[in-house]
């Protein structure tokens, strides 16, 4: 069984003084997360695909999937948590709950506000889980990275060997949920990459080449960005 798990379980504070949470502002004529939804509808291969949202937005977003034509009955809307380690252990309960799942089934999980993600991407990230429990999209880092602290440069990295983290994150179920229980609470609220849960746990994370237009939109700037990357789809 393969499940989709579209995260969309934060209200967006760097997208500023905006009335909605960043992932249903407009991109284009559709909210931002109808356009992701879409892209995962397209895959049979899908059981469920959950879609994850602050609570008291899931009345609103089953709406919007009405007011857009989303009928699709593998489509569930469920509650995320307050960060995003709670939105995925609260994915993992519901499917957990659905029951008859085995130690192969996955999880494909992809941020909401990512809707530029490729079919190929999808693919690809479903056809390495048949070797490996965990795998991570990336494309190569194109800027030089450097890490430090308190207004100091404490190390710069190879470049050649860094890349900038995507979504599709993807795991083994059994796998994923064996490596989270191990977290600590202080681990689970600083951790904001679910593959390093896996790191933790020396575990191999697999990665998939991502695409310099799967972007993240967490800023006006990135809205502007994605506006002009769909003009260029169209």
């Amino acid at each position: 069984m393969i499940i989709a798990q579209i995260m969309a379980g934060g209200i967006g504070k760097r997208m500023g003084n905006v009335p909605l949470p960043k992932q249903f502002l407009m991109l284009g004529s559709k909210p931002i997360i109808i356009h992701t939804v879409e892209k995962f509808i397209l895959h049979k291969s899908f059981e469920f695909i959950l879609i994850s949202v602050p609570e008291d937005w899931i009345s609103y977003m089953e709406d919007i999937l009405n007011k857009y034509n989303i009928e699709d009955e593998r489509i569930r809307v469920i509650c995320g948590g307050k960060e995003r380690n709670d939105t995925l252990d609260n994915a993992l309960k519901y499917i957990e709950n659905e029951g008859n799942f085995t130690g192969e089934d996955c999880l494909i999980t992809h941020d909401a506000v990512r809707p530029f993600v490729t079919r190929r991407i999808i693919e690809e990230n479903i056809k390495a889980l048949k070797n490996f429990d965990a795998v991570d999209t990336v494309i190569p880092a194109t800027d030089t990275i450097v890490e430090g602290s308190n207004g100091y440069i404490s190390n710069i990295p190879i470049r050649d060997l860094m890349y900038q983290g995507q979504t599709p994150q993807s795991f083994k179920i059994t796998s994923l949920r064996e490596s989270l229980e191990k977290l600590k609470i202080s681990e689970r609220q600083k951790l904001s990459d679910s593959a390093k849960i896996m790191l933790l746990d020396g575990k191999k994370v697999k990665m998939v080449a991502g695409d310099i237009s799967n972007i993240k939109i967490t800023t006006p700037y990135d809205l502007t960005i994605a506006n002009a990357i769909l003009e260029n789809f169209h």
